[in-house]
């Protein structure tokens, strides 16, 4: 809005030539993280007051480790700050008349109602239990799935969407000449797999204080490179073909939305770190992972999510693998899962639990953008 409005008038008068910055999708990037940092560090405070005074605060699982209990009334639901922040920032930043800004933002928004709703019901009861799974699940496979299926089936987009939606981007395999194309039909539940998959990861992963923000900000960084790669003109060089990855220009847009989550993420760590004063909730989990899973799926980085989101794959995976092995034997691999509560358990303190975590998430990063070049 505000980069349609200002980039209109760089014409009105010499002294407005500036504007003209506004065309590059890194100023606006950076302008779209400032702006949600900014707007974050600024409203925080009166936000989390705001929640102490309708007494929204934490309930904490029975069953969990004991240490949690003293976070029993901790404010909650910080992810509507993290949510609006985004959502402001990429409307003023980024350009309105691209389709991939809209799924992203409409997947963050449905994803953050849902999360919003079970946060409502856990307070609203005073229980951990919140929405029933099947519901959540329902609503989540619902939203992405129509999404995915106007993405993949809609022949109006753009031809050069059109040209590469039914094929498979695979890490440090050369794109242009090991095609990979299957049904738009699958493409349509794969992608919805996709995007459910890692709303659900991150919020599992979300139980310690600033332990999900942190790899979420790296994975927003890390598609911030990505999709800005993915279209990129240089010199009259299309560095995607260059580097031989999906080419795909209207995803270098979905920088605006990584920026803005950097931002909004940053803003919203300075008072969720260790201890926290303010919790995400799953209003904010679950938003931030479904716009990575779509970011993902946009990007044609299917694939390379599961090594940049490792972190959330181990903790869904230790969920499953408890579950699993409870139910057919009997038996708990982990003395708690997701699996930093098994680290907790084992006397780990908590802050070294999320640092080295952190630490992790970021090799894993650094492993996903080599893939750039090793294909």
């Amino acid at each position: 809005m505000l980069f349609e409005l200002l980039y209109e008038y760089r014409h009105a008068a010499p002294w407005l030539s500036w504007l003209n910055v506004l065309r590059y999708v890194p100023f606006r990037a950076i302008a779209s993280m400032l702006t949600a940092m900014l707007l974050c560090f600024a409203l925080a405070p009166w936000f989390i007051r705001r929640l102490q005074m309708r007494q929204i605060g934490q309930t904490v699982r029975d069953d969990g480790p004991s240490s949690h209990f003293s976070k029993a009334g901790t404010p909650t639901m910080g992810g509507s700050l993290i949510l609006f922040v985004l959502v402001i920032s990429t409307v003023l930043w980024a350009d309105l008349r691209n389709h991939f800004v809209w799924l992203c933002l409409a997947v963050t928004v449905g994803y953050g109602l849902i999360g919003f709703i079970d946060d409502y019901l856990k307070i609203r009861y005073g229980s951990s239990k919140g929405m029933p799974g099947k519901f959540k699940l329902l609503f989540q496979t619902s939203l992405a799935g129509v999404l995915c299926a106007y993405l993949f089936l809609d022949n109006n987009l753009p031809q050069e969407w059109l040209l590469l939606r039914d094929r498979l981007g695979l890490p440090f395999i050369a794109f242009a000449k090991h095609p990979i194309t299957i049904p738009g039909w699958a493409y349509v539940g794969f992608g919805t797999f996709v995007i459910v998959a890692m709303s659900n990861a991150v919020n599992l992963t979300d139980g310690l204080d600033g332990l999900a923000i942190g790899p979420v900000m790296v994975n927003a960084f890390t598609y911030l490179v990505l999709c800005y790669m993915a279209g990129l003109t240089f010199f009259g060089i299309n560095i995607a073909v260059y580097l031989d990855i999906p080419p795909i220009p209207m995803a270098s847009e979905l920088t605006i939305i990584c920026g803005a989550m950097l931002g909004a993420g940053t803003g919203f760590l300075w008072y969720n770190t260790f201890p926290a004063q303010v919790f995400m909730g799953d209003v904010g989990s679950l938003a931030l992972g479904g716009a990575l899973g779509m970011m993902a799926v946009l990007s044609k980085n299917e694939f390379l999510s599961v090594i940049l989101g490792g972190i959330f794959v181990l903790e869904a995976l230790s969920v499953v693998t408890q579950v699993a092995s409870f139910q057919l034997f009997g038996k708990r691999v982990f003395r708690m899962a997701p699996i930093h509560h098994h680290f907790e358990l084992k006397g780990w303190a908590e802050p070294k639990i999320i640092v080295r975590f952190w630490i992790i998430s970021i090799m894993l990063a650094l492993v996903a953008l080599s893939s750039l070049k090793l294909r």
